[in-house]
């Protein structure tokens, strides 16, 4: 049997830490406080006595240029945005038509004022969401499209809008036109978001 012959391994080289200047000491300070930690425990804060004194080393270092602006502490957050919606599925919507998946419950909003309806709406949907319904319908009535009031049917065209506004998206996962059955054009299956 041969012996393979030693495989020689060349020492990596010894990095030395390199420490941070007052410039970059004060920036690193400025964005350390403006950052959520994951731990509960707060960090402990170096004294301001040792910041100046870095200050004053960095000052009188030749290399070091201008001082660079402290960086503003408010950061704007944005809030969560709300889920977008989804179509219902093909063998929902089906199932819906033919009366295989119960609607839960109905909501009429034939002469109601836009007002009116669009608080009748979200309260039906707060509703349906807190008692865990699946399916609803809402029946905004087709209006008229022709002759000489043609501004009729506002709410068919505003109740799709509302329901994508943020207010009605955490409550509802999806919406589509109802089968002929249940009003066609004049109606909307929409599909309860589940309680968590």
């Amino acid at each position: 049997m041969k012996k393979r012959p030693p495989v020689l391994t060349t020492p990596s080289p010894i990095r030395r830490k390199r420490t941070l200047s007052g410039e970059e000491l004060v920036l690193w300070e400025s964005v350390a406080k403006q950052i959520k930690p994951l731990r509960k425990k707060p960090r402990p804060v170096k004294g301001a006595a040792e910041i100046a004194a870095k200050d004053a080393e960095a000052e009188q270092s030749p290399l070091m240029s201008k001082p660079i602006a402290a960086v503003p502490r408010k950061v704007a957050v944005a809030p969560a945005a709300p889920p977008p919606l989804a179509p219902i599925g093909r063998r929902e919507r089906s199932q819906l038509s033919r009366g295989r998946k119960d609607i839960d419950a109905r909501l009429d909003l034939h002469g109601m004022t836009q007002t009116r309806a669009h608080r009748a709406l979200l309260n039906f949907l707060h509703h349906a969401h807190a008692n865990g319904m699946t399916f609803v319908l809402v029946i905004t009535g087709k209006g008229r499209t022709t002759g000489p009031e043609s501004e009729r049917g506002i709410l068919r065209r505003h109740v799709p809008q509302w329901l994508g506004l943020p207010e009605f998206r955490h409550l509802i996962v999806g919406f589509e036109e109802a089968h002929i059955g249940h009003g066609g054009e004049g109606a909307l299956y929409v599909r309860v978001r589940r309680t968590r």
